[in-house]
């Protein structure tokens, strides 16, 4: 499939900035409801009920949390009257309730693949398409200003070069799963009782680690190469200890040539102050002047976490067994959000058409599982679902 809708810059107005427990960008699910919501209208639509469009593309290119602080992040909170509050005479003069939600401003665009043949209907279709994403929510935000629609069939990777390039400034979604399952695997064998919540912290969290002061030792050791610059040991020796300083500190790991070049360094009261440092960074104690420094994550790149489907918790219920259901009709089952890791990568550095296909979310569904994921296809077929004009596709 090389043909596609490609909404650009879409900007958004108080759109949905927490997802599951993350918070910072919608939900994938998000983008993919919009999508799926779209197709329903044109399910229901006689004149475009032959074209059918499924997943799609996100590329971000500005986005703006309501938030306030700088180390410690606060939403902003608003006093907001709830829908016919104080309509009761008593309740007239109370105090509308303090309401904190994660809101963001954004401008996004939206690369989705369609498949049906529009033929000369290209103005209608555009037109009537556009009118349809302004009469939804995109993340639970209002559509304020839409660039441009386009449809575009690609013909070969020029063309994806070009179309990528005109989305710049912006970032693709990536999925990284596989950076997940890797790591998961690498810290398994490090250690049996490890879980998989672990592996995902290292890369949503900002971590850091006290390293016992050595700048005297990096000093020293440079020095050596200066006196003397044709000593091949003493080179060794400080490459060595530049690549100990780029990991992150663990008592009895440092290198054994200069542990052996401190060991029998002369005690005298020049070298005094070395050697305390040394034996600080060596053996640290409670007293131990330390520098905090940050934990790379497992792997390079702008990597966030995600939020990617929901994974049933409950058996499927009938509604009249649930109470305070959405709708009197449809069967009710209990989930949790799924969360994975993903990646932020420059538009230009898709330039391929496998690229592009592999960047597009499409839904997958398995026992228990309803997951957003790249690289796989999912169409819906209409001859199996039976749209009429009745149906909710407007909410």
């Amino acid at each position: 499939m090389n043909q596609y809708i490609i909404i650009s810059r879409i900007k958004v107005q108080n759109a949905n900035a927490i997802a599951g427990f993350t918070w910072g960008f919608p939900a994938i699910t998000h983008f993919l409801g919009f999508v799926h919501a779209l197709s329903r209208r044109m399910a229901v639509n006689q004149q475009f009920d032959d074209i059918s469009v499924s997943g799609c593309l996100v590329v971000a290119h500005e986005h703006h949390q309501h938030i306030f602080g700088n180390y410690e992040k606060h939403f902003i909170q608003n006093k907001s009257q709830p829908y016919l509050y104080g309509t009761d005479s008593a309740k007239k003069s109370q105090t509308p309730p303090v309401i904190e939600e994660g809101k963001m401003n954004m401008t996004v665009s939206l690369i989705i693949p369609y498949s049906g043949t529009i033929g000369n209907r290209e103005d209608d279709f555009k037109k009537w398409f556009e009118t349809q994403c302004y009469l939804q929510r995109l993340a639970g935000g209002m559509i304020l200003h839409i660039g441009n629609v386009v449809l575009q069939t690609f013909e070969d990777e020029s063309d994806v070069r070009v179309m990528m390039r005109r989305m710049l400034p912006g970032f693709v979604l990536v999925d990284r799963a596989d950076y997940l399952k890797d790591h998961y695997e690498t810290l398994k064998k490090e250690n049996s009782d490890v879980e998989l919540l672990d592996a995902w912290l290292d890369f949503s969290a900002l971590k850091q680690k006290a390293r016992p002061k050595c700048h005297l030792i990096t000093e020293h050791l440079q020095s050596l190469i200066k006196n003397n610059m044709e000593d091949d040991a003493n080179t060794q020796m400080f490459i060595d200890w530049q690549n100990h300083l780029d990991k992150p500190y663990e008592e009895g790991r440092e290198p054994k040539n200069v542990q052996s070049y401190f060991d029998s360094m002369k005690k005298d009261k020049e070298n005094k102050k070395l050697l305390e440092q040394w034996k600080s960074y060596y053996e640290p104690n409670k007293k131990t002047e330390v520098d905090w420094e940050y934990i790379p994550k497992p792997r390079p790149g702008y990597l966030v976490p995600i939020m990617t489907g929901y994974k049933a918790i409950s058996n499927v219920y009938e509604n009249r067994e649930v109470a305070n259901t959405r709708d009197s009709e449809t069967d009710v089952c209990f989930v949790e959000s799924v969360h994975s890791v993903g990646e932020w990568l420059s538009a230009h550095r898709i330039k391929t058409m496998e690229q592009l296909k592999e960047s597009v979310w499409n839904y997958t569904y398995e026992e228990n599982w309803y997951l957003c994921k790249q690289g796989v296809a999912y169409q819906y077929d209409k001859e199996q679902i039976d749209f009429t004009e009745d149906d909710d596709i407007y909410s």
